[in-house]
């Protein structure tokens, strides 16, 4: 499938899929979607030295870059796990510029080494940071207990309205750690009722710029 780089509303670049019509990121910007969804709502509120995320979607490498930034200023360890089922050429890869955006000009060799390194393995990044990117499709995931938080981030459901069915929320369900986190940008009803069927206590929260609002979804616990 063909993909093309488009440069977003806060300047950041994302890839953009002309037989879907879809893109990777929010139009309105890349980076600020990426910090104000997953981010603020989502790692923010993990106190925990030890974290363990599912990212749904790893594609760019947009989301585990900028948790890994964060987790520099919070001294946390990351256990990071994206699934994608279509990984992104190296090619595309060169063209984002996330680094020189997120001024983090100190850390782009993590970054390359985010989409340099092996598959179906954990790959030490850094002494804080484990990345393992596994080539799978999300119908296919069957973790259980084993994350504090998910970033799902999949294409939207207009494009893929079978991933955001209740059962494929089950799935991120079983996958959480109690008290876990998902957090989306999407905040669709038939999304919200398909959470709510798979167990999960959800909040609509306000959206990142350009969108109304957000979902976050929580496993046996109360806002």
């Amino acid at each position: 499938m063909k993909r093309e780089i488009i440069l977003t509303q806060d300047g950041s670049t994302s890839i953009f899929l002309p037989e879907l019509n879809e893109t990777y990121h929010s139009k309105f910007g890349a980076i600020q979607e990426a910090r104000h969804v997953f981010i603020k709502n989502g790692l923010s509120l993990l106190n925990d030295k030890s974290v363990s995320i599912l990212e749904i979607g790893f594609g760019t490498g947009l989301n585990a870059f900028i948790t890994f930034l964060e987790a520099q200023k919070s001294f946390q360890t990351i256990d990071y796990v994206g699934v994608e089922a279509f990984p992104v050429e190296t090619e595309i890869i060169n063209q984002l510029n996330y680094v020189s955006e997120l001024e983090a000009e100190a850390f782009e060799s993590v970054f390359k080494e985010m989409h340099l390194s092996n598959w179906e393995i954990e790959n030490e990044i850094t002494t804080h940071f484990k990345l393992t990117k596994r080539n799978q499709k999300i119908e296919e995931i069957s973790d259980s207990n084993q994350y504090n938080l998910i970033y799902f981030d999949a294409f939207g459901f207009t494009v893929q309205p079978e991933l955001w069915n209740d059962g494929i929320f089950e799935k991120m369900y079983k996958a959480l750690k109690s008290n876990g986190i998902l957090v989306t940008y999407a905040c669709r009803t038939s999304i919200k009722k398909a959470m709510l069927k798979a167990g999960f206590q959800v909040e609509k929260l306000p959206g990142a710029p350009g969108k109304r609002e957000m979902l976050r979804a929580v496993k046996g616990a109360d806002f």
